[in-house]
């Protein structure tokens, strides 16, 4: 098969026929709404240039011939196509949000050694890193789909196209999803999502919102009293030169959290436990979760929101404390910023409106994004369960799962799509073990697990037991007012 891509030419025929345009006339709706909510960036994927070979990691280098370059929005990518391909193209958003302040280089090469398990399963693979750093759910969504684009443009269309994203980057595939891959001729065919971030912007965050004051309320050293205050919802002041070393002796004083207990003292013990408690994070990410609330709640409030605060602990009651009224008495309260609110949902909160198939797959003890965060998905759903199948694993990673489960659920999708076959946690379950038969990495799901609802594990806010946070017809008014949401 011939792969190479075509500089200079008309690329190779597709590998199946290329969707014809409906006339207008018999446009239907929901193609109508792809069309008003798609961004506008002015950068089309054929402005960019063409990939050029690269190096391929490691992991694929015996499998695949490997692309690189940036698009013309500036987010650099990486693209294996196997020697032995099967037509069918994965793109991957990868989750995060990194920090950086441009486009990252090395992000997607990473990624594509990560999760190989593609490659090795025969779909060509590509992945963005976005056009910069930080948050911006939307904008993650249009550089990947500027991908999927420019990999048509190169190597022609594949047979079926998947978007696959975990951690944030299932927020991401899950935008993409509803916004490219609504409609009769919509390029996606299935979507992968694993231990997504599926709550959405404005209440996936709730726990660390709660984390950020309950800390400060037991720590008091962040900010000390001697330094600049400033409202916890902002995460860290805009000029604070704190570093993520800097956090850690914070944290490691109050709380002795990566000390032995033994070595610890008893109010780094008590207030060790009080937090925990409290908020329901796991010890061993809690520094994790507390960086979060400090440098990525200072991006999304001061780069991406103007200084408008998105959250809200107003009403919230704190329980599980060695004293819950000395708690919820002294613990800083704020309220939201509507606009602000309103601009964050729009860049990521979830709708439900999907009309391909969605397959996911998440860790039961996931430190990082709950599983309940699946409950969440599922109650956003609720007018399309028919197109989602859930699966859980008794994993308690974040960043990766087993390779086989990878691969058994790339199957179950991609035979669900081919044959309109709808597969069961139990069928995938019992497929696992012929992957796991050349992976060797284990097969772990659980095909009777159910979440709890998102409000046993996240305290809820005023109206946050009701899903989704942003319906179809919220978006289509915002989407129509203009000026919404996260610039790009």
């Amino acid at each position: 098969m011939d792969i190479s891509p075509a500089h200079g030419r008309t690329p190779r025929p597709p590998l199946r026929a290329r969707r014809r345009t409906a006339p207008a006339a018999v446009l239907t709706a929901s193609v109508l709404l792809t069309a008003l909510l798609a961004p506008t960036s002015p950068a089309a994927a054929s402005a960019s240039p063409r990939p050029e070979p690269t190096p391929c990691p490691a992991e694929v280098a015996q499998l695949a011939t490997c692309y690189g370059g940036q698009d013309a929005n500036g987010a650099y990518y990486a693209i294996a196509v196997p020697r032995t391909w099967n037509g069918s193209l994965v793109v991957h958003a990868h989750g995060g949000p990194d920090l950086t302040e441009a486009s990252d280089p090395e992000r997607s090469p990473e990624d594509l050694a990560r999760w190989s398990v593609m490659v090795r399963e025969g779909y060509a693979w590509a992945g963005s890193a976005y056009r910069r750093g930080g948050y911006g759910t939307r904008m993650a969504a249009e550089d990947t789909e500027n991908l999927r684009r420019l990999f048509v443009e190169t190597f022609g269309e594949p047979q079926r196209t998947y978007v696959h994203g975990q951690s944030w980057g299932g927020d991401v595939a899950a935008k993409v999803a509803e916004i490219y891959g609504r409609g009769k001729h919509a390029p996606y065919d299935g979507v992968l999502l694993t231990n997504g971030v599926l709550a959405g912007g404005t209440r996936g965050y709730d726990y660390r919102v709660d984390l950020r004051v309950v800390y400060q309320y037991y720590c008091r050293n962040h900010p000390r009293p001697s330094e600049p205050q400033y409202p916890l919802w902002e995460g860290l002041r805009k000029g604070s030169t704190m570093t993520t070393t800097g956090l850690r002796a914070r944290l490691r004083e109050c709380t002795g959290y990566d000390l032995a207990p033994a070595e610890r003292t008893a109010e780094q013990q008590r207030n060790l436990d009080d937090i925990l408690a409290v908020t329901k994070v796991p010890e061993r990410t809690l520094e994790s979760h507390l960086r979060f609330a400090t440098f990525t709640f200072r991006d999304i409030v001061h780069n991406r929101l103007g200084g408008r605060n998105p959250f809200d602990n107003r009403h919230v009651r704190y329980t599980g404390s060695h004293d819950d009224k000395a708690l919820n008495a002294g613990v800083e309260r704020f309220s939201a910023d509507p606009s602000a609110v309103r601009d964050l949902s729009f860049d990521s909160d979830i709708t439900g409106a999907v009309s391909i198939p969605v397959l996911t797959m998440h860790a039961i003890d996931d430190p990082t994004a709950f599983v309940e965060h699946e409950s969440a998905y599922r109650a956003s759903l609720k007018g399309a369960s028919d197109r989602l199948v859930q699966t859980f694993t008794r994993e308690n990673e974040h960043s990766t799962l087993s390779t086989a489960e990878y691969a058994t659920a790339m199957s179950a999708l991609s035979s669900w799509v081919r044959t309109g076959v709808r597969p069961t946690p139990a069928s995938i379950a019992a497929s696992c073990p012929s992957f796991d038969a050349t992976y060797g990495t284990g097969c772990l799901f659980d095909a009777a697990f159910q979440p709890g609802d998102y409000a046993s594990r996240v305290l809820p806010r005023p109206g946050g037991r009701h899903w989704p946070a942003l319906t179809p017809a919220q978006e289509r008014r915002l989407a129509r007012l203009g000026g919404v949401g996260i610039a790009f």
